[in-house]
């Protein structure tokens, strides 16, 4: 008998389904389902809470971890060639147009942080978005912002230093006055009327802080500033704005000094030049009175920059005046910013020589020097440049030793150019002639060092010479010149009185009392004047004239006689032979222009200075011209006489018409 087995535990209920039992291979890709997501092939279907907003974070949202995460990717996809991320970082920057809404102030920080900590991805491909960023306003924002834009220029010219060029640029670009205009205040508030002279200080500050990171950038600096000084046509205001952060720079960049000094000087002896031969095109009438009627300009910072419409343009237009009235209003005009650029270097220098020298630092006087050598003495006609330096030298007796002794080892220096010479021998007469503070013994030691030399070539030049002869002995007849000069203005300082330590005032001054000269002075004049070299010929016919007139006066040489045969004699029968292929017919006219040509120039370059603001400076150092005792006298006397008669004619002319109308 078969026993059947029992199930274990309780036996299933009737009418209850067993499922079939799976295997465990499905049981496994089961549990597998649960945990992975779906494939994207099957859509699930996903049920949405009606009342959860969904929309776009805003960039003012966004967390600075994300906007730098963003940035870099921008910049990873641009590389790849991708750009859409990498323009909407650049249009952050880009400037509100139209309707479009500005960049918050927060977006803005945020994304200038990310850049700050992702320089090093900023390379040449980048160059467009790091442009963007440079022509930012920044300087005008909060002081967090500032700081904030200075270190990420700072870690982008460390990384970067391709772009130290555009970064220095862009500062110089900040303090000028042509740069940008102050900013109106923004929506956000973010942007304030900042007053420029604000934004010069924050960008000296940032110029100064990059120049201490990376010293060799002075040189760049050097160059961009030179490159971007205002044209002599620019506005006065536009030059002293320049001017003014220019000689700020020099505070803290002290390297820079002597040649940002020597480029301001370059650029106004233009000036100064240009106005001299506006003035030559003008009427003599008219020319006398456009320099010493000029207004006094305001040449401080804090009136121009006070004045945004402050400015040189006419209110009229160009058509509806004539052109020499144009013409002297450009000359006014130049007068005026060549009056402040001036006034504004006196202040500067008065303050750096007043002021102890720091260690290794070149003297403000040596710059001077250095400036008169190089710019100041090559350029010819120069008319106010000059009077810096002959301000600043007469501060002590070294400085005017130095430059006593450098203009003559210049004039006798036959290495040099002719010109130069003839320049330094012009600026040795004027300054020992119109110094106030240049003693006598300096005076009789300057006549004595030319009166040595011109013996020296009267020597060599007189066997071979023929006559007066401007080409071959140029350089003569400029110390001669420089003699009568000198005694024009100084002859009292050659005079003996009964001991020589008398005074000026003590000296005898009655006309036809005889008069006591030093030695040597009568032998020097009569040995040059009627030598066969005949500089009287040559000079300046003004200063030839005034010379006889004061030396025949004061009993000293008669030359009239040789000016009356001067007279006769045809400078170009000297000159070196003609070129007879041409046969023009000689003109009256053109052998007097051919004449006047032989004759030296009548340039001093210490003439009166007439510039209405700055030439306080030189008041106390210039020496006006003082009349000759019994002869200036006479002849003001018949120069007043002259007048009363003309007016006594005038009176009986007008008299004798009342008369006849009645």
């Amino acid at each position: 008998m078969v026993t059947a087995s029992m199930p274990l535990g309780n036996a299933p209920t009737p009418n209850t389904k067993v499922p079939p039992r799976k295997s465990t291979l499905s049981r496994k890709r089961e549990d597998d389902d649960l945990l992975l997501p779906s494939s994207p092939s099957k859509r699930s279907k996903v049920s949405f809470d009606s009342d959860v907003e969904v929309r776009l974070v805003e960039e003012w949202e966004k967390t600075p971890t994300v906007v730098q995460e963003g940035v870099r990717r921008a910049l990873l996809k641009r590389a790849s060639g991708d750009s859409t991320s990498y323009e909407q970082v650049k249009a952050i920057y880009t400037p509100v147009r139209g309707n479009q809404e500005e960049t918050s102030p927060a977006t803005l920080r945020n994304y200038t942080f990310a850049l700050l900590n992702n320089v090093s991805m900023l390379n040449k491909d980048c160059n467009d978005l790091v442009h963007a960023v440079l022509g930012s306003d920044w300087l005008s924002r909060p002081e967090g912002y500032v700081y904030l834009f200075t270190q990420f220029l700072a870690n982008l010219i460390s990384a970067q230093t391709l772009y130290l060029p555009d970064v220095l640029r862009m500062l110089v670009e900040n303090i000028t006055a042509i740069a940008k205009a102050p900013p109106s205040r923004s929506q956000s508030g973010e942007l304030a009327d900042v007053p420029r002279s604000q934004i010069y200080q924050r960008a000296h500050k940032v110029i100064q802080y990059l120049l201490q990171i990376i010293p060799p950038a002075c040189r760049i600096l050097l160059t961009i500033v030179t490159n971007t000084f205002p044209h002599q046509s620019d506005s006065r205001r536009a030059h002293i704005i320049y001017t003014h952060n220019l000689l700020r720079i020099t505070e803290y960049a002290p390297v820079l000094q002597a040649d940002i000094l020597t480029l301001i000087t370059e650029r106004l002896v233009k000036i100064d030049l240009q106005v001299q031969e506006d003035l030559e095109d003008l009427a003599e009438e008219v020319e006398e009175g456009v320099v010493q009627h000029v207004p006094r300009a305001r040449c401080d910072l804090n009136s121009v920059l006070d004045d945004p419409h402050d400015s040189d343009d006419d209110s009229e237009s160009d058509e509806e005046i004539d052109e020499e009235t144009l013409r002297t209003q450009t000359i006014t005009k130049n007068v005026e910013k060549m009056d402040c650029i001036l006034d504004m270097l006196f202040t500067y220098y008065d303050q750096m020589i007043s002021a102890p020298l720091p260690s290794g630092q070149v003297g403000s006087v040596e710059i001077l020097f250095s400036q008169f050598q190089t710019v100041i003495l090559p350029t010819h006609r120069s008319r106010h440049t000059q009077f810096l330096l002959f301000h600043f030298v007469q501060q002590t007796s070294a400085h005017i030793d130095v430059f006593v002794g450098m203009c003559a080892q210049t004039s006798f220096d036959k290495k040099r150019p002719a010109m130069v010479r003839q320049a330094a021998a012009a600026y040795l007469a004027s300054f020992v002639a119109r110094g106030m503070h240049v003693t006598s013994d300096i005076v009789r030691e300057v006549w004595d060092y030319i009166s040595t030399e011109l013996r020296k070539q009267v020597r060599e030049s007189e066997p071979g010479c023929r006559g007066p002869d401007l080409q071959r002995y140029s350089t003569y007849y400029t110390l001669v010149q420089a003699l009568l000069y000198i005694f024009c203005f100084r002859w009292r300082d050659f005079e003996t009185g009964p001991d020589d330590d008398s005074e000026e005032d003590e000296l005898p001054s009655i006309y036809g009392e005889e008069r006591h000269w030093r030695s040597g002075v009568k032998e020097t004049l009569q040995l040059n004047l009627f030598s066969r070299l005949n500089p009287l010929k040559v000079c300046s016919p003004g200063i030839v004239t005034e010379f006889a007139r004061i030396a025949h006066h004061l009993h000293v040489i008669y030359v009239y006689h040789l000016l009356e045969t001067n007279k006769r004699i045809r400078l170009s029968n000297y000159v070196g032979p003609r070129n007879y292929s041409q046969l023009n017919r000689e003109t009256a006219l053109s052998a007097k222009r051919e004449e006047e040509n032989q004759h030296l120039d009548e340039y001093f370059p210490f003439d009166p200075y007439h510039l209405p603001k700055s030439k306080r400076w030189v008041e106390g150092d210039y020496r006006e011209w003082v009349g000759i005792p019994g002869l200036d006298d006479e002849k003001a006397a018949e120069s007043d006489s002259a007048d009363e008669e003309v007016e006594d004619s005038d009176v009986e002319e007008r008299t004798g018409t009342e008369e006849s109308n009645e």
